[in-house]
């Protein structure tokens, strides 16, 4: 009977958990042995009690590792590395171009690794990211909201404004799922609102939809230059599947921009999109650079545990069934769109993307299953 084991997070501030009670009884009925770490689901408000009266197994986290099939939220921290084996495959957010010690774990391990967030169908959509990117984009708006405020540390303008006073002025770059939530948000709190991307015709496809004070424009440099020093707040949006976001805005922009403005880099999961970007957490979630508040949380929709969870499993719940429940070399002919996600296979890197950020040559996927 094929395995699957569900751990703890333990990455900072990360309360999410890669199965629900539901979501577990499904597997079992399908015959498989569901195996949870004691605890796992306690940050989303879910109770051990939940997942064996489903029918899951509750276990420690050695057991949880032992799994044919290991499914989390995010990569193998560095007191993980030593859990990873050869014989397991792991299905989780990996983002190895923004963390590549976690890349050479799975490799040097021979550990297959498959990546959430680079499974991508045919028409270019991302099934896996979408409900975090949606979750991200929502969160970007309402943190930079608040962190405007004086009492956070920003520079005291309301994001709305109000009669007579004009709204803060957000750009948000990359007009994606994080992007385009973000814009709507920030324009439904009345923000004036400058969405930037550099294709049209997605912006043309998003302007049926266009809401409020919310304006679509065609992204190049000289844009971004004249635009990024008068926003009140910068949200990055940038996504390049598998790979490091591009850096849009560079320390010379950073240091124009208003005393006391915001910037919100989702991207920072691929690196960030902005040259001053590190990686904070929800506990530290701010950092000044420059007289500008830097928020870039490498786990956002993590603020969120419960909507976050039930979000993720209802689009991976039927990978999970599919690799645990026909093998990974059936699935991938039955959800094709899994071999874009395969990262790494018995030490080999499967993906374009992540081998140019690891500066590994690539192998075909099929090449590495066989």
């Amino acid at each position: 009977m094929a395995s699957i084991g569900v751990p703890t997070e333990i990455k900072a501030d990360e309360l999410r958990v890669a199965l629900t009670p539901d979501a577990a009884r499904e597997l079992v009925i399908q015959g498989l042995e569901v195996k949870v770490q004691s605890g796992a689901g306690s940050g989303a408000g879910i109770r051990d009690e939940a997942f064996a009266n489903a029918g899951a197994k509750i276990v420690s986290r050695e057991e949880a590792w032992a799994a044919h099939l290991v499914v989390k939220v995010k990569e193998p921290q560095e007191e993980e590395f030593e859990l990873l084996r050869k014989d397991m495959v792991l299905f989780t957010y990996l983002h190895l171009a923004a963390y590549p010690k976690v890349g050479e774990a799975l490799i040097q391990a021979g550990t297959t690794g498959i990546g959430y967030e680079t499974v991508q169908m045919e028409n270019g959509s991302l099934p896996l990211l979408a409900p975090m990117s949606e979750i991200a984009g929502r969160l970007a708006a309402q943190v930079g909201a608040h962190l405007l405020e004086r009492p956070h540390g920003g520079s005291g303008v309301l994001i709305g404004g109000c009669t007579g006073v004009r709204p803060a002025r957000v750009i948000v770059l990359g007009a994606g799922t994080v992007g385009w939530n973000a814009a709507r948000l920030a324009a439904a709190m009345d923000a004036e609102v400058m969405l930037l991307d550099r294709s049209p015709e997605r912006l043309r496809n998003l302007e049926a939809d266009r809401r409020g004070r919310l304006v679509s424009v065609v992204s190049s440099r000289g844009l971004l230059e004249r635009l990024v020093p008068s926003a009140d707040l910068l949200i990055g949006a940038i996504l390049t599947p598998g790979g490091r976001a591009p850096t849009l805005v560079d320390e010379e922009l950073v240091k124009q921009m208003k005393p006391k403005s915001v910037i919100v880099d989702v991207a920072i999961d691929q690196g960030g999109c902005v040259a001053t970007s590190v990686e904070t957490t929800h506990t530290n979630p701010t950092v000044t650079i420059h007289g500008v508040q830097h928020y870039a949380v490498g786990n956002m929709p993590g603020a969120v545990p419960f909507t976050s969870t039930e979000a993720l499993v209802s689009v991976t719940l039927p990978y999970i069934l599919g690799i645990a429940g026909r093998g990974l070399e059936k699935a991938v002919i039955e959800l094709p769109e899994l071999l874009s996600g395969l990262n790494t296979i018995n030490g080999a890197v499967c993906h374009p993307g992540v081998a140019k950020a690891l500066e590994i040559p690539p192998r075909h996927p099929m090449a590495c299953l066989s």
